[in-house]
């Protein structure tokens, strides 16, 4: 387990963009968080860590955007995504294994999530303060 304790939306980049520095490139990344937490700044740090130069953006109304650098980026949105049906039909299970999955609102799609997906808990601790608590999780 990781833990970062940040104060600005710079600071959430910037741990991402360390984190992002040991990953092997065909991870699920499990974003958890409520509404303004930090999961976009997340994920623009991890890309910057991946030397993506595009603007990162809140996939919410494309369902994913991709990214090019060092890896591929799949960025979900699944917050509007209630069933099964719903995620089927977003592609989802198309991307695995082809790139880094980053999964905004993953508590909507938690059960169909990968055995071997790393959790990112993105708690709000203040105004501009965050924990970010990382983890692989593993439900063998």
């Amino acid at each position: 387990m990781q833990k970062f304790i940040t104060h600005s939306a710079q600071e959430t980049e910037e741990a991402a963009e360390k984190f992002a520095l040991g990953l092997k490139g065909t991870e699920v990344i499990a974003m958890f968080g409520g509404l303004g937490a930090g999961k976009t700044a997340f994920t623009r740090g991890l890309a910057k860590g991946l030397d993506i130069e595009d603007i990162v953006s809140s996939p919410t109304f494309a369902l994913v955007n991709e990214y090019s650098g060092k890896y591929t980026v799949y960025h979900f949105d699944m917050y509007r995504v209630k069933s099964w049906d719903d995620l089927y039909s977003t592609g989802f299970f198309d991307y695995l294994d082809n790139g880094i999955l980053v999964i905004e609102w993953s508590e909507n799609i938690e059960e169909f999530l990968p055995e071997d997906h790393i959790k990112i808990q993105i708690n709000v601790t203040g105004e501009n303060d965050r924990e970010i608590i990382i983890e692989r999780e593993d439900r063998q």
